[in-house]
């Protein structure tokens, strides 16, 4: 046991150190570029340790109120995503799950839309929130939509990966619609906020932004990393995890609720990222385990190296201009489904 544990803490700060360097990279490259060099200088500069030339002044607001936030909320988002795939496909029991074929994305964009388009007429109870009205209604819209998936996936006592994935997309279409229907309605900046929501990025990423879906990643996944080995019972099935001693409905509702919470703040801030939570935890099993002891943290590590690789390529692959990440991330993302769902089938077969 103590030496299974010493091989996932090696691979856990393997995929650390990895990361560290993604984000290194993804510190450098954009339409300003900063050496290495400038940006330990910068961080020594907020350290008090190095002061810097006049002539950097600008570099340095660029660096700090741009490049810094958006690679932070890059990382996070990544994190929430893959760990998000990873406890979704433990609550289903089901490897072809993730946030965006749940109707948790879908349904957190059709939540957020709503306060857009409808937030100072049909929905001014939302006005006392502020700022704080769209994650608020991303959650609601999501947490009602995954909710609804869940209950259709487990009707007859347990998960059924055909009404799974019927649900889905039942949910998804509705949600989608609803949110069609809203970017018709809204006037011009309204509409073009919907379809960047749509097509997912990090162009808008701000401090406030950024330290919103920190602080409410941060303890949710505190909590999340807790309950792995609750997750490995609930594998067995739920009657199984009941027999163990602990109250399955309550632990499948809690997490439910903060990953819900979790991929519906990201969603508000960066719009709809689909595939990034199938696809790492799905990885992480390949090189590893499917023990949620190590799959949590190792998800939450690769998701955000995965996804500050896949910004950098969005900033790099139509220069001067950005391609959205979430149109990389459906291209990579769906051949890999199809291929896990074939997969999948055969083992059923056999």
């Amino acid at each position: 046991m103590a030496a299974r544990h010493r091989s996932w803490g090696q691979i856990h700060l393997l995929l650390a150190c990895a990361l560290v360097a993604a984000v290194l990279l993804s510190l450098s490259i954009g339409s300003f570029y900063f050496s290495p060099a400038q940006i330990f200088r910068f961080v020594g500069h907020w350290l008090g340790l190095a002061p810097i030339a006049p002539e950097e002044a600008l570099d340095l607001n660029v660096f700090a109120t741009l490049r810094v936030p958006r690679v932070l909320l890059c990382g996070v988002t990544g994190a929430t995503l893959g760990v998000s795939g990873a406890l979704m496909q433990g609550l289903f029991r089901n490897p072809i799950v993730e946030p965006g074929l749940a109707g948790t994305s879908s349904g957190a964009a059709l939540g957020a839309s709503t306060v857009f388009v409808l937030g100072n007429t049909a929905l001014a109870f939302t006005s006392p929130l502020g700022t704080a009205a769209v994650p608020v209604m991303a959650f609601v819209g999501g947490f009602l939509a995954t909710l609804l998936v869940y209950r259709i996936a487990t009707l007859f006592g347990h998960t059924d990966v055909l009404a799974l994935l019927l649900a889905g997309i039942a949910v998804n279409a509705m949600c989608n619609a609803g949110t069609g229907f809203l970017s018709y309605i809204a006037r011009d900046p309204q509409a073009r906020n919907i379809t960047f929501w749509n097509l997912g990025t990090f162009t808008t990423a701000d401090w406030r932004g950024t330290l919103l879906v920190t602080a409410i990643f941060l303890p949710c996944l505190w909590f999340i990393l807790r309950r792995g080995k609750d997750l490995n019972a609930l594998m067995l099935g739920e009657d199984d995890a009941a027999f163990i001693g602990f109250d399955p409905d309550k632990l499948v509702f809690r997490l439910l609720i903060l990953n819900t919470l979790i991929v519906s703040v990201a969603t508000a801030m960066v719009g709809v990222i689909a595939f990034v939570g199938l696809i790492v935890p799905h990885m992480m099993r390949l090189l590893r385990s499917s023990d949620y002891r190590f799959l949590l943290p190792a998800s939450a590590l690769f998701g955000a190296l995965l996804m500050e690789a896949i910004d950098v390529v969005a900033r790099i692959v139509i220069r001067p201009a950005e391609l959205p990440v979430g149109i990389i991330t459906a291209l990579i993302g769906a051949p890999i489904f199809l291929w896990i769902l074939l997969a999948y089938r055969r083992r059923i077969a056999t």
